[in-house]
């Protein structure tokens, strides 16, 4: 399937993650499906080669883990980029779009006076509503809000530290190669037990911080924090109920990823990622330079009706 389709089969987004997306979800549905089948199968005699029922479904389910966090490390990578690019292109082209809808109210009304048309009229008062509309709740708090909380901008403010927003859609090549090693070795669903489970909910949280901001040098820090901590306790045997009850975990937990993703690409924003997937960054210019295009042209109107 062409990796540049917007939306997949089971709605993955087409980032450049979009193939490490569908990889990752086929693994999950093709071992996590087919576990059970396989299990059952090696009931009775106890399987080819006298292996366990248990150990094959142990096997399973490790192989489904695996693919599940494949998974979700490709949501979180797109789910940061599609972030960040809100956030530039709110910072970068905004004052393009006011001053792009300043001039449509500006000609509206120079129409109106010179025609004195109702419908001129009209159409000057709701170009001029368009300019400074009253904004709701969520407006208010869009700049201020994120997935995570509060925003990095926000926490700034209340921290009294500087603003610091990210200056590229995508990290770096290394950053993201540091999130991905660290969310494999790291993540919370390799955890067997609720204590270990909320040690590494607490570093993935970090993790994730440190990753929407693009900070290599903080990832590395956290990578030898992660080497060094406490070994998890080895997991003994589960029995055969706990197994696949952990499986069928591992769907609904895929199926929900599926839902996020497909939210995600279907967003304003990640529409417009996926007009240029391989390079978003340059996707701003290209914006930039089309608003300053609609711009002057606006203006040369204007001036030609109000001479």
């Amino acid at each position: 399937m062409d990796e540049q389709s917007s939306v997949d089969e089971q709605g993955v987004p087409s980032a450049q993650d979009a193939s490490e997306v569908r990889d990752a979800r086929e693994a999950l549905d093709g071992d996590g499906r087919g576990a059970q089948g396989e299990a059952g199968g090696a009931g009775g005699a106890g399987g080819a080669g006298g292996e366990r029922p248990e150990a094959r479904l142990e096997r399973a389910v490790r192989i489904a883990e695996q693919a599940l966090i494949e998974f979700e490390i490709a949501v979180e990578t797109f789910r940061v980029e599609v972030e960040n690019f809100s956030r530039l292109h709110h910072q970068k082209l905004g004052p393009m779009y006011s001053r792009l809808d300043e001039l449509d109210a500006l000609i509206a009304e120079a129409r109106a006076a010179r025609t004195g048309d109702p419908e001129d009229l009209r159409r000057a008062q709701e170009a001029r509503a368009v300019v400074m509309p009253m904004p709701g709740v969520e407006e208010l708090f869009h700049d201020w809000i994120d997935s995570d909380g509060l925003s990095p901008e926000a926490a700034a403010m209340l921290t009294e530290q500087s603003v610091q927003p990210p200056k590229r859609v995508r990290p770096s090549d290394e950053a993201r190669k540091l999130y991905r090693e660290l969310a494999r070795k790291a993540h919370p669903d390799l955890a067997q037990e609720e204590k270990e489970r909320a040690r590494r909910e607490a570093f993935i949280t970090r993790v994730n911080a440190a990753y929407g901001r693009g900070d290599e040098a903080l990832l590395c820090e956290l990578s030898k924090e992660w080497d060094a901590g406490p070994e998890p306790e080895a997991h003994r045997l589960s029995e055969s109920d706990e197994l696949y009850a952990r499986l069928e975990w591992l769907a609904q937990r895929k199926e929900l990823l599926t839902v996020i993703a497909k939210e995600l690409e279907d967003s304003a924003i990640g529409a417009m990622l996926k007009m240029a997937p391989d390079d978003p960054d340059r996707l701003l210019e290209e914006i930039a330079e089309q608003l300053l295009a609609q711009v002057a042209q606006r203006e040369a109107e204007l001036g030609s009706m109000v001479q």
